[in-house]
């Protein structure tokens, strides 16, 4: 994979399939440290040890549709590739947590992708988790919260056209302002 969107993607599937209701995302863009921190929190049912031992295996997978599971072990790639380093722990019945970081001025970095169009498609997810969406930079930060936009939209459904059309104009204007990466 050679966008954070698509491992962005990924990760907050497993999160929505291990049941989460809430999911926490973190890109922090830092090229004075050379970093870009990719985090990912969830408070779904969690793995195993075995489980979590294995995950990032290639040929390892959870899913009875295939025989392979490559999002962790590419995402674990991409950041060592870089210089980067990869960590993810998680506890049976309290979640996971998953924090990648990448050689910000590397040339192996997965350029950051379609973030909004990314986070519009989990936020249509049918198992109805809250997103909680942050991104730093040393120009600002942006927070795209779910619980506030429904909050606001008092009950008018966030799959809706207009608030699909308003959601990605918002979120692609807010990234402008202070994403610094491609």
């Amino acid at each position: 994979m050679n966008e954070l969107a698509l491992h962005l993607l990924d990760i907050a599937q497993n999160s929505i399939r291990a049941n989460a209701q809430l999911i926490s995302i973190l890109i922090k863009e830092a090229p004075n440290e050379d970093q870009l921190i990719f985090k990912v929190d969830d408070d779904g049912h969690g793995m195993t040890s075995e489980q979590l031992e294995k995950a990032t295996n290639p040929f390892y997978t959870t899913q009875t549709t295939r025989k392979v599971g490559l999002g962790l072990p590419l995402l674990k790639h991409n950041a060592e590739l870089t210089g980067g380093s990869f960590m993810l722990h998680s506890e049976t019945n309290k979640g996971t947590h998953l924090e990648a970081t990448f050689g910000f001025h590397h040339i192996d970095r997965p350029f950051l992708g379609d973030i909004a169009g990314t986070l519009l498609i989990l936020v249509s997810n049918e198992k109805q988790s809250e997103l909680i969406y942050t991104h730093q930079s040393p120009k600002g930060e942006f927070q795209f919260d779910t619980r506030e936009i429904k909050q606001e939209l008092d009950g008018i459904p966030l799959t809706t056209p207009e608030v699909r059309k308003f959601l990605m104009e918002m979120i692609q204007g807010n990234l402008e302002q202070i994403q610094i990466s491609e």
